[in-house]
């Protein structure tokens, strides 16, 4: 037996412990300790390419191959344990892993074991006694807790074969009485159907005895109509026998008759067939003399036609005779004539080739004009091309134009429609410098206003508000380039008393609802520029020009 153990051990991180007894002699206790220290020294030494981790797994699948050859003939893994000493007194061992073959036994693993010491070897008997002394106790709770159930079990069987027993009692009494009932009854039954038997079978005899009779008298009656029937037909074989040799005797008549008949259809038949080839033959000939004749008439009325044509062709050569001779003497004259042209011609021809001469040189001169005007014309199309492309960046300009054309145009509109409000704001105003002047026909006490417009400088609507006002009031205007504001100074004087009179202080006071006149700035007004003065010394009215007076 071969047990592996991993112990945890301070020093080393773990250790694998690997123990060979044999069951047969408890005395026989190997030992292997093996560290990873130990083992990666193993590893050098027997080339083993399996870490320590994987080691004890490998090792238990080498031996269950082992175990698995063990019972062949010739197993291929062995297991061996070579000692040095003749017999096992207490001295190292190696266990080796071997595979065989043919050629090599290889060992895989060869592990070195240390034989137990006295205290091994007792504390491993310990051990054995306290596993047996467990399975003992194991065994015995198991054979206590088996008895128990099997004499639960016994009671319960015995009981239940007590129950069975009478059951089965009850069951063959119920069955004996069962079997007695049903004998009568299939007794009673049986003598029953034997009497219905005898009397269903003297009946059928008695039907069987009256069909036979019937049947006797039907056949004889039978025999009787066919010996009429042969009677009758016998007769009529003797007629027809008769008949019979009248027929033969006219077919062999009629046979002679029709062989001589036979032959002369034959030989006119061959009559016909000469008759026929003799027909074909005169027909043939008929039809190529008829042939010949249609080309002989053919052949003559052409040779009728030739000889018209021949005549015409004859007096037309006449004419044409005459033609010629009369050309051949015009032709002359004009070869002459032309003999005189030609020599015209080729002096002609000399004063053209030196011509010519000077119009190749020319042709030159203008291949060389056009050679220029070629390189200008590339020139223009460069030219006009950058012109066509200022011309495109030219519209590109006009379309912003006329963006800004358009976008102008909107502006325009919105100042019309404010120029429109500003006209209503202006005839409001007016409404209530009206009503002001009312009030100030009615006020006593005459007071100077000093009011301060912060407006811009060319407002055209701001300057008309101030003329309006000044119609009304007497305004004087002073304009201040500086600052560029406006400073308008209103007042009155009362003709009784000649104190200052002009708008209450409560229409000069700034209302949060009321709408700002265009050019003031929102500062401004917040800021309180609209001031009242206590008016001076009576009788002096403080001036627009001159504010020091």
């Amino acid at each position: 037996n071969i047990e592996l153990l991993s112990i945890s051990n301070p020093v080393h991180k773990k250790d694998l412990a690997v123990r060979l007894t044999d069951d047969t002699d408890p005395f026989f206790l190997y030992n292997l300790v093996i560290s990873e220290e130990d083992f990666q020294s193993l590893k050098s030494q027997q080339g083993l390419l399996v870490d320590f981790s994987a080691f004890p797994q490998k090792f238990i699948d080498l031996l269950q191959q082992c175990i698995q050859e063990q019972n062949k003939d010739i197993p291929r893994f062995l297991l061996q344990l070579v000692s040095s000493a003749p017999a096992l007194d207490h001295t190292p061992v190696s266990l080796n892993v071997v595979e065989t073959n043919p050629f090599k036994h290889l060992t895989h693993l060869s592990l070195k074991f240390l034989p137990g010491t006295d205290a091994d070897i007792k504390k491993f008997l310990a051990n054995c006694l306290k596993c047996l002394k467990e399975d003992k106790m194991v065994l015995e709770e198991k054979l206590r807790r088996t008895e128990e159930d099997l004499t639960r079990q016994l009671s319960y069987t015995q009981q239940s074969l007590s129950e069975k027993s009478r059951e089965l009692e009850k069951l063959k009494n119920e069955w004996t009485s069962y079997t007695t009932a049903l004998s009568n009854k299939h007794s009673q039954e049986l003598t029953s159907e034997k009497e219905r038997a005898l009397q269903a079978q003297t009946q059928y005899q008695q039907q069987h005895e009256q069909q036979k009779k019937e049947l006797e008298n039907l056949h004889q009656k039978s025999i009787q109509q066919l010996q009429n029937r042969l009677s009758e037909l016998e007769v009529i074989n003797k007629d027809l026998t008769e008949r019979r040799y009248k027929g033969d005797s006219t077919v062999r008549e009629l046979k002679a008759k029709l062989s001589g008949l036979e032959d002369e259809c034959q030989r006119a038949k061959q009559e016909v067939l000469s008759l026929r080839r003799e027909n074909t033959t005169l027909d043939a000939e008929c039809h190529e003399k008829e042939k010949l004749i249609n080309q002989l008439q053919t052949r003559v009325a052409v040779l009728e036609q030739e000889i018209k044509d021949k005549d015409q062709l004859v007096t037309r050569t006449k004419e044409v005779l005459d033609a010629t001779q009369e050309q051949k003497v015009i032709l002359e004259e004009s070869t002459e004539e032309k003999h005189r042209h030609i020599e015209k011609l080729e002096t002609t021809i000399k004063s053209l080739s030196a011509e010519l001469l000077k119009a190749n040189e020319i042709i030159k001169k203008l291949q060389g004009d056009l050679k220029t005007l070629m390189s200008k014309l590339k020139l223009k199309n460069t030219v006009t091309i950058q012109q066509e492309k200022l011309l495109a960046e030219k519209e590109e300009k006009l379309q912003k134009e006329q963006r800004e054309s358009q976008e102008m145009g909107q502006s325009l509109r919105m100042k019309e429609q404010e120029v429109c409000k500003l006209q209503e704001q202006l005839e409001n105003t007016i409404q209530k410098l009206e009503e002001s002047k009312q009030l100030l026909k009615t006020n006593e006490n005459g007071r100077f206003v000093q009011l301060d417009f912060s407006l811009c400088k060319n407002d055209p609507v701001i300057s008309l508000v101030l003329k309006l006002i000044g119609a009304v009031f007497g305004v004087f205007v002073k304009s201040c380039h500086d600052c560029h504001v406006w400073e308008t100074s209103l007042w009155l004087c009362n003709s009784q008393d000649g104190e200052q009179l002009g708008l209450d202080s409560k229409y000069l006071k700034k209302k949060d609802d009321s709408i700002p006149l265009r050019g003031l700035s929102q500062n401004t007004l917040n800021s309180g520029k609209w001031e009242t003065e206590v008016p001076r010394a009576a009788g002096t009215p403080a001036s627009a020009y001159f504010p020091g007076s």
